[in-house]
Parts: structure tokens; sequence; C-alpha cells
């Protein structure tokens, strides 16, 4: 989903992600990522989900998002582990009221997304020295 400006009432269209012309931006994903991701998170036994597909904040731009965390509570609901972390998607889950429906919520995205690389985490280190 792109736009010719980041607002509300911008003009939109659809175009693949390597074609969108000068002076516009791509704001959301479209059907075609959003039924690939939909697929693969249908599949999954475990999800860890970072960051929203796009701005969910303006309702033009939030249909990737949206579907995307329907998807995982959907899953969440057939067996499998949810963790949806950082305050973006955090707050993605909460606007289509889903938080409820994945286990577990984390506001420590970037924190999260460092412990699972394998660094050292700064209040861990203090904890421990």
């Amino acid at each position: 989903m792109i736009a010719d400006k980041f607002a509300a009432d911008a003009n939109t269209d659809t175009r693949p992600s390597d074609a969108i012309p000068d002076g516009w931006m791509g704001l959301d994903i479209g059907p075609k990522a959003t039924g690939i991701f939909n697929e693969i998170i249908g599949k999954s036994k475990t999800i860890l989900w970072n960051g929203p597909m796009g701005v969910f904040e303006m309702e033009k731009f939030q249909a990737g998002t949206k579907a995307v965390a329907e998807a995982v509570a959907a899953s969440t609901a057939n067996g499998a582990f949810s963790l949806v972390g950082g305050g973006d998607s955090v707050a993605a889950v909460n606007k289509f009221n889903l938080a409820d429906k994945v286990s577990y919520v984390s506001t420590g995205g970037g924190a999260m997304l460092e412990y699972f690389e394998g660094k050292t985490l700064p209040g861990i280190k203090a904890i421990n020295e």
C-alpha cells in the first residue's frame, strides 16, 4: 500500500515494493504480502512478532497490521505460543482488542531482540555483578 504523502488523507495505490514511484512511499503491506504472512503464521507453533506492518495508527494503512494481529491471535487459539514485543506492536494488539488473545505481550521490543541475539542486557548485567 503506497501513498503520495504521510497523511490520513493521502492518495493511495497498491504496488509491489520494487515498483514504488518517485514521490510515493510504502505505508502498509498489501494483500499479497498479507496472504503470505498469514499462511506462515497459521502454520507456526512459535510466533515472535516485533513491529507493525504499516502505519496502523491511520485507518488507510492499518489493514496489514490488523490482519497479522488477527492471524497471530488465531494461531494462538490453535495452540501456538505467541510473543508480541515492542511498544508499537503492543499498541497495535491493544487497538484491535487482541492483547488477551496472544500468549505474552512485552513492551521491551529492542531489549527482547537483543536478548535473542545473545547480547548481555545492561539490567541483567547489573544484577549479576
